[in-house]
């Protein structure tokens, strides 16, 4: 795990192809957010990142984008352990029927293909189409594991600087209370 300013020392930013990524690493540097960044293969499942984690500390999430039967469109973050079951989340959230947002859908709203949504990605959702949902308990973590737009790279956050972002980006926090 590496800070900000020596993963760019590191970093060949001609051959690196995800850009947005790179813009929003220096947006959550620039708003002086205490993070952490490691480098490792794609990771598309919990399965898949909890292979890579042993000098992370704090909250593992898994992230759902989801829809509903009028086009709404959610994020639901959990932790990475956390049950959910997608008949009865319509009545928590207040949706219609839910179910997994395409692809196309995916990188339409928030600019990410499958495997690399986190909330990070609400930075790209400038008109405010995705409402996002977290497990409340997942906040009582001192630090929060995100992929910045990329499932090659995990970001280590402050949970204060989480809340900071979804205030800078414009997005209402919305809580889930989950046993």
């Amino acid at each position: 795990m590496k800070n900000y300013n020596d993963f760019r020392l590191k970093l060949d930013f001609k051959n690196f192809k995800h850009k947005n990524s790179l813009i929003l690493l220096e947006k959550l540097h620039s708003l002086k957010f205490e993070f952490q960044i490691s480098s490792h293969p794609p990771l598309r499942t919990v399965e898949d990142a909890q292979k890579f984690r042993n000098h992370f500390e704090g909250g593992f999430t898994k992230n759902l984008f989801l829809r509903d039967k009028k086009k709404r469109n959610f994020l639901i973050t959990l932790e990475e352990n956390q049950y959910i079951d997608l008949k009865t989340l319509p009545q928590i959230i207040s949706s219609d029927r839910l179910s997994f947002g395409s692809p196309e859908r995916l990188f339409e709203f928030l600019k990410v293909t499958p495997g690399s949504v986190s909330p990070l990605s609400l930075i790209n959702d400038k008109n405010h189409e995705v409402s996002f949902f977290i497990d409340r308990k997942l906040l009582k973590n001192n630090r929060l594991n995100f992929h910045p737009l990329i499932n090659t790279l995990t970001i280590s956050i402050l949970s204060r600087d989480f809340l900071q972002f979804l205030d800078i980006t414009n997005h209402k926090l919305n809580y889930l209370n989950l046993n």
